[in-house]
Formats: C-alpha cells, sequence, structure tokens
C-alpha cells in the first residue's frame, strides 16, 4: 500500500486521524521492574473499546489476586478523545496518571527521528503492583508506574492502524494477472480478485486520503491504458506494518 510518510503527521499535507500506531492485534506485552523490595509488572493489550480495555483489566485482576495494587490507564479511538486511569489505592496522581502520561507521550523509533509527536491508542496498560514493604514515596511510585508501562512499551510488537478505501476496477480475464501484478509491484495492497462471465473485478486498499487516492486512479488508468472505470467504495480501518 503506498504511503508517503506517516498520513496523519503535521508537515504531510494528510488528514488528521488517517491512521495511528496501535499494538498488534492479539499480542499482550508485558514487562517487570523491582524496586525496593516491590515488584511492577506492566501489562499492555490491545483494546478498541471501554469495554474491551475493562474486561482485559478485569482478567489481569483476576490472574493476580494476590497483589495489593492493579493500577491501570488507556487511551482509545483514532483521535485519542477517551483516556481514563486509576490509582487502585495509591496516593492520588502517582499511578494512573503517569501511566497515561507514558501511553500518550511514547513515539516510535520513526517518530523520534522524524521529531513527529506520538498517537499510539487502542491500549490498556495495568501495572500490578506487590508491595515488598518498603514505602516509595510520591516521587518513585511516579517513577516505578511510568517506568513500568515505558519498559513494556520499548519491546511492544507494534503496528499501525490505517483508515482506507477500496477501489475496484474492471479487466478483461487475459489482463486481470498483469494487471495485478503490475499494482503488487508498486506496494498497493491488493485483495481478492473477483471473477464472472464477463470480466475480472480487481480490488485493491488505498489509503483515505484524497492525494493518495488521486494517485491510484492514475496508476488503475495507466495499468488498464485508460479504458477501466475505477469505483470507489466503502471505508475500513486495516491494520498494516511499520514503515
Amino acid at each position: 500500500m503506498p504511503s508517503e510518510a506517516h498520513p496523519d503527521q503535521p508537515g504531510t499535507g494528510h488528514a488528521p486521524h488517517v491512521s495511528y500506531t496501535v499494538l498488534r492485534a492479539g499480542t499482550a506485552h508485558t514487562a517487570e521492574l523491582e524496586i525496593r523490595k516491590s515488584r511492577f509488572l506492566a501489562v499492555l493489550t490491545r483494546a478498541d473499546s471501554e469495554e474491551a480495555a475493562r474486561t482485559a483489566i478485569a482478567e489481569i485482576v483476576a490472574q493476580h489476586r494476590d497483589a495489593r495494587h492493579h493500577c491501570t490507564a488507556f487511551v482509545l479511538g483514532p483521535a485519542r478523545d477517551t483516556t481514563r486511569s486509576s490509582d487502585d489505592g495509591e496516593p492520588a496522581g502517582t499511578a494512573g496518571v503517569p501511566m497515561l502520561q507514558a501511553l500518550t507521550q511514547f513515539a516510535t523509533p520513526h517518530q523520534h527521528e522524524a521529531q513527529e509527536p506520538g498517537d499510539l491508542s487502542d491500549v490498556c496498560a495495568v501495572v500490578v503492583r506487590w508491595f515488598g514493604g518498603v514505602k516509595l514515596g510520591a516521587g518513585g511510585l511516579v517513577r516505578a508506574y511510568s517506568g513500568a508501562v515505558t519498559a513494556a512499551l520499548e519491546t511492544a510488537p507494534l503496528a499501525r492502524r490505517l483508515r482506507c478505501r477500496e477501489l475496484s476496477v474492471s479487466a478483461p480475464h487475459a489482463e486481470a494477472g498483469r494487471i495485478e501484478a503490475e499494482l503488487r509491484s508498486q506496494d498497493y495492497t491488493m485483495l481478492p480478485t473477483g471473477y464472472d462471465a464477463a470480466h475480472a473485478t480487481l480490488n485493491l486498499l488505498v489509503p483515505d486520503h484524497a492525494a493518495q487516492i488521486a494517485r491510484a486512479h492514475e496508476d488503475l488508468a495507466a495499468a488498464t491504458s485508460g479504458l477501466a472505470t475505477v469505483v470507489e467504495g466503502t471505508t475500513r480501518w486495516e491494520d498494516v506494518p511499520l514503515g
């Protein structure tokens, strides 16, 4: 799928919230710190709704009932407009908020290099604490909870969540294979080709941005010698590898 840097970053001319960073689907990632005899286990999970985040939290709490605290934070949506956090018995502001800040301030290596802001979302963090008998103080707790989340993020498997538009074009059966190969060579994401008695219908996904859709129309026209009509379909969100 062709891309011109991240579609939602400043300076690229793209509309906001066309893509954002997520954990890879189906993965949970952990990191553990020990600080002055207390253990801090950070667990990151993918969550695409508040219900999913709260279900993940409940499951982790059930797995670690022997711990004293299960502090949480999550960020949801392309615009990151849903955020929640909980200190779960720790002094106010020493756990959930620092965890939330670790999530919202995280940037991928590419974003660091390009000096772009982070855009991680659809992620739920739980930090489980087993108290070791030594109080850490407010500053120590802030560093421990944010540090546990950051440690998990540093090695977490990530992907890009991209809003795509489906484009379709009809072609003679004899030409379908050549056209598909040409489009694949230009890094378009191809969907299964449909066939009927008269023709083949090639389908592809393009980032849902005007410039990239226009480019796809041009490439499809070139591949079909200008003879085919391009039909634009609905939009949907897809995970793609990080560039």
